[in-house]
């Protein structure tokens, strides 16, 4: 038998708090989730610094993966076979990019990219066609099936339904993403009626499409996608830790290429300072390392290094303030100036934040689609005045960040109260 179609001897399973199991029977799955490569994304949290916020938001990558992937078998295997428009020669390609689809994020995602300018689908494509356990078990199925897994991951793969099924406005990915985060982070508002989407979905030729006797579930799951936003994804005080990481690394960073002569050399971020990292480099980061040597920065000479790393090792995080016209922007200027007055660096102690995403865009390359009961398809929007009413409403959210306890400790009582004043004004 092909390897491609080997089955296990025994299903294997995983036992899911949000789907209840993850099941596995191709051996080409159980190849993949044992590579080194994917292991790694237990060691990588899905959301980042929210745990600093929600205490239960612990759950990694890894869990995520599994999750997507799972979602996934189920549509393929047991809604979309046998149906005409669904090509079933596609199921073990788009079962691979389901479990692979984030293989490339680094430790604490986003704000690691921002200071490295890193891109974490770059990695992925890396992992996927490079010198890796990832690759060698993809190329026993073909030569080419890595980089048919890549293009689906990528959106470039020519079957532009099994794109839609990882990449759109209504994939896996963020069905399993918005469940699990709900769950972990024991908020209500992220859950959603995904039984009854998973048995109205339908395969089109460009796109999966929703009927239309299912569209009470989809305005939930839009729903749930807007609440989880405002309430758990944009959520200060995440913003603020993940601010004062970003400083951390930035602060490291500075540190070395300046010469800094630090008491433990931090050799796993040289690559990433200089500039010069391999795929062995990357693949060998984590969160553990991270933290490792945020803990050991508690004690470094530098005050800026040793203050931030304290801050975040023991949740001491930076306070905000609202910020949200031109007005607003003008008075971070001023406080930018008075910072440096009062002897606290501002490049590190004050922080400009701006978030800003649309849950839905009906105008969007693959919007939801949904399938009227006469065949045609309209955008989901037309057909629903809840979704009408909300998208375009979630406006752009600034806000600045700063160490309240240093500037009450200031020793100039005009300056403290002044700046106290700026920061204070709504």
């Amino acid at each position: 038998m092909r390897y491609k179609d080997r089955k296990l001897h025994e299903e294997k399973v995983f036992k899911d708090p949000v789907h209840s199991y993850v099941h596995v029977r191709d051996q080409v799955i159980w190849d993949l989730i044992s590579t080194r490569e994917f292991q790694r994304l237990r060691r990588i949290r899905q959301l980042g610094t929210t745990f600093l916020v929600f205490h239960g938001a612990e759950h990694t990558r890894f869990n995520h993966s599994l999750g997507v992937y799972e979602l996934m078998r189920r549509l393929v295997d047991d809604h979309f076979k046998g149906r005409a428009e669904w090509d079933d020669s596609e199921r073990l390609v788009v079962l691979c990019a389901a479990l692979l689809h984030d293989l490339g994020h680094g430790p604490f995602s986003h704000a690691f990219e921002n200071v490295f300018q890193l891109d974490h689908e770059f990695y992925t494509r890396e992992i996927l066609l490079g010198d890796t356990e990832v690759n060698a078990v993809l190329r026993k199925v073909s030569d080419d099936f890595p980089l048919k897994v890549s293009q689906v991951i990528e959106k470039t793969y020519e079957n532009k339904l099994v794109v839609s099924l990882i990449s759109s406005q209504m994939d896996v990915d963020r069905m399993d993403y918005l469940q699990r985060d709900a769950f972990y982070t024991g908020v209500t508002y992220g859950h959603f009626d995904l039984e009854r989407i998973l048995r109205v979905i339908r395969p089109a030729k460009e796109q999966a499409v929703m009927k239309y006797s299912g569209m009470h579930a989809v305005e939930d799951y839009i729903m749930s996608r807007y609440q989880m936003y405002l309430q758990v994804y944009f959520h200060p005080v995440s913003r603020s830790a993940e601010a004062i990481l970003n400083h951390i690394l930035q602060r490291a960073k500075h540190l070395y290429m300046t010469d800094y002569a630090f008491d433990i050399e931090p050799r796993p971020f040289v690559p990433f300072f200089k500039n010069d990292i391999t795929l062995q480099d990357y693949v060998a980061l984590d969160e553990s390392i991270l933290l490792t040597y945020f803990q050991l920065w508690m004690n470094e000479k530098d005050d800026v290094l040793r203050d931030l790393c304290t801050r975040f090792v023991n949740r001491r995080l930076f306070k905000y303030s609202n910020l949200n016209s031109d007005e607003d922007m003008e008075r971070y200027v001023k406080l930018q100036i008075l910072f440096a007055k009062a002897g606290i660096d501002p490049l590190y102690y004050l922080v400009s934040d701006t978030t800003s995403d649309d849950f839905y865009k009906a105008s969007a390359q693959n919007p939801i689609m949904m399938l009227m009961p006469d065949g045609s398809l309209q955008e989901l929007s037309t057909v629903s005045p809840i979704v009408e009413a909300v998208i375009g409403k979630l406006k752009p959210d600034r806000k600045i960040y700063y160490p309240l306890d240093v500037v009450e400790a200031i020793e100039d009582d005009a300056l403290r109260n002044e700046i106290l004043t700026l920061l204070r004004r709504k």
